[in-house]
């Protein structure tokens, strides 16, 4: 049977007991069932990961007793920061959940010219808050005891002024620009440190989008000669990238 893991994020080093954020309390306790005696597994986002026991239950609370350190699921050798325009509601929680288990360390939202809809509208309409309970939803699943950093979205220029990684790739459609390569092109060669992945819209990228970003250094390449949507593209170059870095 598997054992229900649940993040506390106030949990340190050398602490023998920790109390669970409420929502987290309330998902042992009100969904699960569970109560004083049951082992369950603890992690606080940043790497570190328990076997602990239930000591005490409220309606709101709950208490664990930390047993035991074990190894939680290796993180990815190369740093990943995938960046991609902000997609309809659906496409963009499946985006952040199936990324997030594909090992991203951070996903920072961003608006193109393409996108139907503005950096103040995704604030208002408080959706990094819902992608940030996505993620965290999604390696309590997959088993990764680090949760990624969903960033605050920025339009497409205030990003290219942003300090960039050591690899920086912009994903286009076959085609769209001139000398463009496909990933493919990336074996053999070193493993970065860390990288950047950009991904465009529904509607693409513009022209002067793309250019801009090779001016400045961006790599474009695409997946091959298959056009994909625009929810398909990070989960297909993510898994090509892993495997071709050794993470798959």
């Amino acid at each position: 049977m598997a054992v229900h893991r649940f993040f506390a994020p106030a949990l340190d080093a050398g602490d023998e007991s920790v109390t669970l954020p409420r929502a987290e309390a309330e998902h042992l306790t009100r969904v699960l069932r569970l109560g004083a005696g049951d082992v369950v597994r603890v992690f606080d986002g940043r790497g570190h990961e328990f076997i602990a026991q239930v000591m005490s239950t409220g309606r709101r609370d709950a208490r664990l007793q930390i047993v035991s350190r074990v190894e939680p699921v290796p993180e990815s050798a190369v740093s990943i920061t995938l960046v991609p325009a902000v997609l309809k509601m659906d496409k963009m929680d499946e985006l952040v959940r199936d990324a997030t288990m594909l090992g991203v360390s951070a996903l920072q939202p961003i608006v193109t010219g393409r996108v139907e809809t503005t950096v103040a509208a995704v604030l208002r309409g408080a959706r990094v808050e819902r992608w940030q309970r996505i993620a965290l939803a999604s390696i309590k699943q997959c088993g990764r005891a680090v949760l990624p950093e969903i960033r605050t979205p920025l339009t497409f220029e205030n990003w290219l002024a942003e300090p960039r990684p050591e690899l920086t790739l912009m994903l286009v459609e076959p085609g769209a620009a001139a000398g463009g390569e496909t990933l493919a092109g990336l074996r053999g060669q070193l493993p970065p440190s860390d990288a950047a992945v950009l991904v465009g819209p529904e509607g693409g990228w513009t022209d002067a989008e793309w250019q801009v970003a090779a001016d400045r250094g961006v790599r474009l390449v695409t997946l091959g000669r298959r056009t994909l949507r625009a929810d398909a593209v990070p989960l297909a170059a993510l898994s090509v990238l892993q495997y071709l870095w050794g993470d798959l």
